[in-house]
């Protein structure tokens, strides 16, 4: 959202696409535009594969953005409402050079946004997005034949058939009674058709495609799934498997409730480092020290990078991880391809569970941390000199390692701290972690303490 609102910093993507609030930041006449600089930057003639989740901007947008694309000699295959794993997988096998997917993910129903994918399923790059910031704002689109636009068929079959050939329903236990949350988002009449397909026991909850969401929110999280977990219980099932709006994101419930993000991004990377036999696990630098807890007795190795699903995607090709992960509910798994797909994650874990108890038998073996999060609103414009002004000042922190990759992480030896600057709202974030809430809150009111002495020098300028 920040990029559409300062113009200034010449940005139109934040840390996963371009977002906003329809018709007052994503206007027709803007995604019109974004349109046509993407298809400035293409071959004429090119194909592009476009789908949506289910917000109820989805067909003004959609047809904004093909319009533009069109208009630059590009043709187009719309795909209808789908998840946004399903729209990456597709863009590499059919071979199309770029998939747009409309969605503003977790965001409330009146944002709406564009992200782009290669023609390897691989989100766009910084530079590719730089690429077409620069069209955009030249306005230099290209201006010569128009494109096709026409109804693509089969791809929710074409994803299904990918998923059953790689994950073989034999392995998932006929026992197991899992409950699918879509949260009335791309995954609704989706996932659990597939789920049932594939012989597991499923009992659908939100499985109406609807904009509004009127299930839930469509960022699940442990307050948005007490009613899931309701549902969980009367229906005695094992688990549930709850998706945010376009299903890019997946956590977890149990009869005892929600089962944590980064619980279970842990639980996940163990399974997975067992499985391959590949040491390392790929995340950023907001993940907290339980991943580094899982995976540390069977040799496994955290990796932090950027924060965003896209970083995430090329630091784990990059080190050939076992995993890439966001405490959100990213998971990107390699055997599928370099994109966050929730589908194809849950599955796998599904296919390696005996018991459900498995996962709160290994959680209460791993010692308890303490996180806090808190957000200090800051103006765009400030963001970039109050950060700088931060950093020289981590000396009064006494940290033993600094990590300024993506923010200011500091590591210190029972703890941690990250102070950094959001890729999509108005703020600087501020992530405190330890084996004890004392040091955890000492952390947090340093860490706050030096940011709102810069911001008032800062302000002062």
């Amino acid at each position: 959202m920040s990029a559409l609102r300062n113009p200034e910093k010449k940005r139109l993507f934040g840390t996963s696409g371009i977002r906003g609030i329809v018709d007052r930041d994503l206007t027709l006449e803007f995604c019109y535009q974004v349109g046509q600089a993407l298809g400035s930057t293409l071959a004429a003639q090119s194909r592009v594969c476009l789908a949506t989740d289910t917000r109820v901007s989805r067909e003004e947008v959609k047809s904004a953005v093909t319009s533009g694309l069109a208009s630059t000699d590009v043709n187009v295959i719309d795909l209808g409402i789908l998840p946004t794993p399903a729209l990456a997988l597709l863009t590499r096998e059919w071979q199309f050079d770029t998939g747009v997917m409309i969605t503003a993910s977790h965001n409330p129903p009146e944002y709406n946004g564009i992200k782009l994918f290669n023609g390897n399923a691989m989100g766009y790059s910084q530079s590719q997005e730089e690429e077409i910031e620069k069209v955009y704002f030249a306005k230099a689109f290209r201006d010569g034949g128009q494109g096709k636009v026409e109804l693509g068929k089969g791809a929710k079959e074409k994803y299904f058939r990918f998923i059953r050939e790689r994950l073989p329903a034999s392995k998932i236990s006929s026992k197991l009674r899992v409950v699918v949350d879509a949260g009335n988002g791309a995954a609704s009449g989706f996932v659990s058709v597939l789920f049932a397909e594939m012989g597991i026991n499923v009992m659908p909850l939100n499985d109406e495609p609807n904009g509004f969401f009127p299930g839930r929110e469509p960022e699940p999280r442990e307050d948005t799934l007490r009613g899931t977990v309701d549902f969980l219980r009367r229906q005695n099932a094992d688990i549930a498997v709850c998706f945010d709006g376009d299903a890019d994101r997946v956590v977890f419930c149990d009869r005892q409730g929600f089962l944590g993000f980064d619980e279970m991004i842990a639980f996940i990377s163990r399974l997975m480092v067992k499985k391959t036999g590949k040491k390392v696990i790929a995340t950023t630098v907001e993940t907290g020290k339980l991943l580094d807890l899982a995976v540390k007795d069977i040799g496994g190795e955290v990796v932090r990078g950027k924060v965003g699903d896209v970083n995430v995607a090329y630091l784990t090709r990059e080190l050939d991880a076992a995993l890439g992960v966001e405490g959100v509910g990213v998971y990107i798994i390699p055997k599928a391809g370099y994109y966050p797909d929730s589908i194809f994650a849950s599955l796998t874990l599904l296919s390696q569970l005996k018991d459900i108890t498995e996962i709160r038998e290994f959680l209460e073996g791993l010692p308890m941390l303490s996180l806090e999060k808190r957000r200090i609103s800051c103006p765009n414009e400030l963001k970039e000199s109050l950060m700088a002004e931060i950093r020289g000042k981590t000396h009064l922190f006494g940290a033993r390692d600094i990590n300024t990759l993506d923010g200011i992480r500091l590591e210190f030896d029972d703890s941690w701290m990250l102070i950094r600057a959001s890729g999509t709202e108005p703020a600087i974030r501020v992530v405190a972690e330890s084996i004890s809430q004392p040091t955890t809150k000492e952390l947090m009111n340093k860490g706050i303490e030096v940011v709102q002495s810069c911001f008032g020098s800062q302000s002062a300028k």
